[in-house]
C-alpha cells in the first residue's frame, strides 16, 4: 500500500487545474493531459503561497466534483440526513476539501505527469492511465483518474487511484470511523470538518 507521504505528493496533481473553457467535447486523457501540462506552469509562478492557495481553490470549484465526491465520501449517512443536514455537509466538506489539498499544493512545483491510456467504462466514466515521473526524492508512481463523463463538455475528476489506493475510499473510509467512534451522529463529523478548516 502506497504510504502517507506519497499521498500527500500525489495530492499536488488534485487541485493543479486552469480554467479551460471549452466550445465543444473533449476527450478525458487530454482534459488530464492538458490540465497537468498547465498545472506546471501555475504552480511555478512567482508569487506567495497565499496567491496560489486562493487561486487552486478557484480553480478546483470548476474542475473538480466536489459535490459528488462529497456525497460518495459519506456513504450510506446521507440517506439519513435531513435537507438541513446535507447542505451544512456540502459546505463543510467543500472547506475541508479545498483547505485539504490546495495548502500542500502550493508548496510543490512542476509536476511532470504523462498520460498513455484510457479505458471507457460507461458514458459517464473513463479511467485515465498516466504515471508522475520519479525524481530524486521519489519513483515513479501510477496515477489512475477517475473522470465523470455524463456531460461530455465538462469532464470533472471525481477520484485519484495512487498505486490502486482510491484517495476518494480512504477519504470515505475516514469519514465512516469518525462516524463510527461518536455512535453516527453527523454533527459530530461536522465538528471535525468545521475544526480542520480553521486550523
Amino acid at each position: 500500500m502506497i504510504s502517507k507521504k506519497k499521498i500527500i505528493l500525489i495530492s499536488i496533481v488534485f487541485f493543479s487545474f486552469v480554467n479551460i473553457n471549452y466550445s465543444s467535447s473533449i476527450e478525458p486523457d487530454v482534459f488530464v493531459q492538458s490540465t497537468v501540462n498547465r498545472a506546471s506552469k501555475l504552480l511555478s509562478e512567482d508569487i506567495s503561497k497565499g496567491e496560489k492557495i486562493e487561486k487552486l481553490k478557484l480553480i478546483a470549484r470548476e474542475t473538480v466534483d466536489i459535490r459528488g465526491i462529497g456525497l460518495y465520501t459519506l456513504g450510506s449517512k446521507r440517506k439519513n440526513l435531513s435537507e438541513e443536514e446535507k447542505l451544512i455537509y456540502s459546505k463543510r466538506f467543500e472547506e475541508y476539501f479545498l483547505k485539504s489539498f490546495s495548502s500542500r499544493l502550493a508548496e510543490y512545483t512542476n509536476p511532470e505527469i504523462d498520460v498513455f491510456a484510457k479505458e471507457v467504462l460507461n458514458k459517464n466514466y473513463t479511467i485515465v492511465k498516466s504515471t508522475l515521473k520519479s525524481t530524486s526524492e521519489r519513483p515513479e508512481i501510477s496515477i489512475d483518474w477517475r473522470i465523470y463523463t455524463k456531460n461530455p463538455d465538462l469532464p470533472l475528476i471525481r477520484d485519484l487511484i495512487i498505486e490502486g489506493l482510491s484517495l476518494a475510499r480512504t477519504q470515505k473510509e475516514e469519514f465512516a470511523s469518525v462516524l463510527s467512534t461518536n455512535d453516527g451522529d453527523i454533527n459530530a463529523l461536522f465538528k471535525t470538518l468545521e475544526e480542520f478548516s480553521k486550523q
